[in-house]
C-alpha cells in the first residue's frame, strides 16, 4: 500500500482561553491573532517537515485549500507544492486539493496543476475537494445550493481542458468561454490520476466510481467514525459493478509513535488536544449551510466531518478520550502496526494518509514522529495489498 504524509499547517500560536474567548477558529477568527514573523518561521518550519518526509520514503506528501481560518494556513496549496517540486525528488506531490468552485474560471485550476506536474516530473495527483461550507459559502460566498453543480462543472472542464489536442469552446451553466486552450500540458497523459476528497456524501461516491476517480476521506475522528462512510462507499462501489480494488479509496489517521504508550502521553497529549480544543473550535452555524448536504445523504444519516467536529465539541477531552475513540493512534511501533493494519484492512483502503504533526506539535517532535514512523512502521505498511494495481498514482 501506499503512504502520504499529509499536512494541515495549522496556527500553532492560538493563545490559552482561546475556544471560550473566540467563537471560531474558521471565518471570523479575528485576523489580530496572526503574527506574520511568526508566520515566516511557521511556513518554513512546515516545508521543512513535507521536505523531510520524502527523504525519508514517505509515498506522497500532500497538502491542500482552506481560508480564513487558523485551522489550516494554505488558502493557496500550489504556492506549497510549487517549492515542494523544486525540493524533493521521490515524493509525490498530493494536492487535496483545489476547491474547483472557488475558481472563476476553472481554467487557472487545469493550468497551475499543469504547472505543477511539469515541474515535479510528472508527480502531481490532482485533488478536486467540493470544499468545506466555510470555505466556500462563508468565506467565499459561493451559494451552497448550486455549489456541487458549479463544482462539478468546473472538473468535467478542467479534465477536458487536459485531454484537448486543439482549442475548443465551452459552454456551460456557470463557465462560458470562447476558447479553452491549457499551456502548459500535464506530462502525466491522459491526465494526472484524479482524487477527490470527502467527507461522507453518497453522491461523491457514485460519482468517484464511475468515473474513477479515487475517493478520500478525510477524518478527523479516525476510524471508528469512518466505518460506516468506507463501508457506504464500498456498498456503492458493488452495486455500480466496480471491483474492491483498495486503491480505490484513501483515510487520513492522526498518528503518534513513541517507545511506549506512556510515552506518547508525555510527547504528543498537549498538542493533540490543542488540535481538537483549538483548530476545531468550530461555529455550529457555519458548520452546515441550507442546500450544502444533498437530500440523499441527510436520509442515509450521515453527517459530515465539519459538521460532527461542531457538534462534538468538548472543552473536557483528554488525551485517553482522543486515544481511546481512535482519533489519534498511538503508543509504540508495534501498537501503531496493529491497530493501522487493522484500520486499513477494515476499511479497504490503499491509500494511508497519515498527520504525524498536529495541533502546536513542533518541528523537533514532529520529525521524531515522522522518523520513528518511517524507520518501524511505514515498511510493514508497504507490505498491505500487494496484489492489486494501484491506477491512481502517478507515473512520473
Amino acid at each position: 500500500m501506499k503512504v502520504e504524509w499529509f499536512h494541515l499547517m495549522p496556527w500553532p500560536h492560538l493563545p490559552e482561553g482561546f475556544r471560550e474567548n473566540y467563537r471560531s477558529v474558521w471565518v471570523d477568527v479575528p485576523p489580530s491573532l496572526y503574527d506574520p514573523v511568526r508566520g515566516h518561521a511557521v511556513y518554513h518550519e512546515y516545508l521543512d517537515e513535507l521536505e523531510h518526509a520524502d527523504s525519508l520514503g514517505f509515498d506522497g506528501i500532500c497538502v491542500n485549500e482552506h481560508h480564513q481560518n487558523a485551522y489550516g494556513l494554505m488558502p493557496s496549496p500550489n504556492l506549497m507544492a510549487a517549492t515542494l517540486a523544486r525540493n524533493t525528488r521521490n515524493a509525490k506531490i498530493v494536492v487535496m486539493g483545489n476547491s474547483v468552485a472557488l475558481y472563476n474560471p476553472p481554467v487557472r485550476v487545469a493550468e497551475e496543476f499543469a504547472m505543477l506536474d511539469v515541474l515535479s516530473g510528472g508527480r502531481l495527483v490532482a485533488g478536486f475537494p467540493v470544499g468545506t461550507p466555510m470555505d466556500t459559502t462563508y468565506c467565499y460566498g459561493e451559494p451552497p445550493i448550486t455549489l456541487r453543480d458549479k463544482y462539478r462543472e468546473g472538473v468535467e472542464l478542467v479534465l477536458r481542458a487536459w485531454a484537448a489536442e486543439e482549442p475548443f469552446a465551452f459552454n456551460g451553466k456557470y463557465t462560458q468561454l470562447r476558447y479553452v486552450n491549457t499551456w502548459p500540458r500535464p506530462i502525466q497523459q491522459p491526465r494526472p490520476p484524479v482524487w477527490i476528497p470527502g467527507g461522507g456524501s453518497v453522491e461523491t461516491w457514485q460519482w468517484c466510481i464511475e468515473n474513477d476517480f479515487l475517493y478520500a476521506y478525510l477524518s478527523y475522528f479516525g476510524y471508528q467514525s469512518g466505518k460506516r462512510v468506507m463501508d457506504g462507499f464500498w456498498e456503492t462501489a458493488e452495486g455500480l459493478g466496480a471491483d474492491r480494488n483498495p486503491y480505490r479509496a484513501g483515510f487520513l489517521q492522526f498518528v503518534a509513535v513513541a517507545d511506549s504508550d506512556a510515552q506518547a502521553e508525555e510527547m504528543y497529549a498537549e498538542h493533540a488536544i490543542y488540535f481538537y480544543n483549538r483548530c476545531l473550535n468550530l461555529f455550529p452555524g457555519f458548520a452546515n449551510p441550507p442546500g450544502y448536504t444533498s437530500p440523499e445523504t441527510m436520509r442515509r444519516g450521515i453527517i459530515g466531518q465539519v459538521q460532527a467536529a461542531a457538534e462534538a465539541q468538548d472543552p473536557n477531552l483528554s488525551w485517553k478520550d482522543i486515544v481511546d475513540r481512535g482519533y489519534v493512534i498511538a503508543g509504540s511501533p508495534a501498537t501503531v502496526i496493529d491497530r493501522l493494519t487493522d484500520v486499513v484492512t477494515s476499511l479497504n483502503v490503499g491509500h494511508l494518509m497519515v498527520l504525524l504533526q498536529f495541533g502546536s506539535m513542533g518541528r523537533e517532535v514532529t520529525m521524531e514522529n515522522s522518523e520513528r514512523f518511517a524507520a518501524d512502521v511505514l515498511p510493514k505498511m508497504h507490505e498491505l495489498f500487494p496484489d492489486w494495481e494501484d491506477r491512481w498514482w502517478p507515473n512520473g
